[in-house]
């Protein structure tokens, strides 16, 4: 399926106004045109506690904002309250990726999208996060709908962005826009394990900022303190 043919979508249950939680640019690419060719109202909300660390954070901020610029997309950037999220996530430093510590990081996320959505006039929220195929789709879906089902008006969008194309029309973006390509799902203890991951097979560790789709690695990138600490 080409850019061209996407599928025309509309809001469930004649929902006029959605707010998209973005995790980050190569993942809201694909949701964010395919909702732009559909004419669906939309703005994005950038929240995203869980990105460790600062520079890792930043730059996918900056890659999302860019693109939403770019089609004048509203950006909402909300806080960034990594101590909560700590706080949230203690005691399941040891969980697998997809386990428990994913739900609970899903639900704070959703949380406070549906509550921003609440104050301000959404009536649907949804995630970029499903379109990865790194993540488990029933887990996120289940996390979206618990956060809604806290105000009466308000309903989470389980549709599946991988379908239809979705997928290859993610990479597809990301190489033409030139987005940053990162190598891990984002929280400390996910670099850690993808770290380990990699030297157990020989492979270097995770440089932050040096890999962008479509283009070669920037040399010479400095790593940041907090990243040679987390073996």
């Amino acid at each position: 399926m080409t850019m061209t043919s996407r599928p025309k979508l509309t809001l469930p249950d004649q929902r006029k106004k959605l707010l998209l939680h973005s995790c980050c640019a190569p993942c809201s690419g694909e949701v964010m045109e395919a909702m732009l060719a559909s004419d669906i109202d939309f703005s994005i909300y950038f929240y995203n506690p869980n990105i460790h660390p600062d520079r890792e954070y930043e730059i996918r901020k900056d890659e999302n904002i860019r693109f939403a610029e770019k089609h004048g997309i509203e950006f909402i950037d909300a806080d960034y309250d990594r101590d909560n999220w700590f706080e949230r996530v203690r005691g399941l430093e040891q969980e697998p990726e997809r386990g428990i510590r994913c739900t609970v990081c899903f639900d704070m996320r959703f949380e406070r999208t549906a509550l921003y959505a609440h104050e301000h006039g959404f009536d649907a929220i949804t995630s970029s996060l499903g379109i990865s195929r790194w993540k488990d789709m029933d887990q996120i879906n289940r996390s979206g709908v618990r956060a809604a089902s806290r105000y009466p008006e308000l309903i989470y969008w389980t549709y599946n962005w991988r379908k239809g194309g979705g997928s290859a029309r993610m990479l597809e973006i990301s190489k033409r826009e030139h987005f940053y390509q990162q190598e891990y799902c984002g929280c400390v203890y996910s670099l850690r394990d993808t770290n380990r991951w990699r030297q157990s097979r020989g492979r270097d560790r995770i440089r932050i900022g040096v890999k962008f789709y479509g283009k070669e690695e920037i040399e010479n990138s400095p790593l940041p303190p907090s990243v040679n600490t987390n073996d």
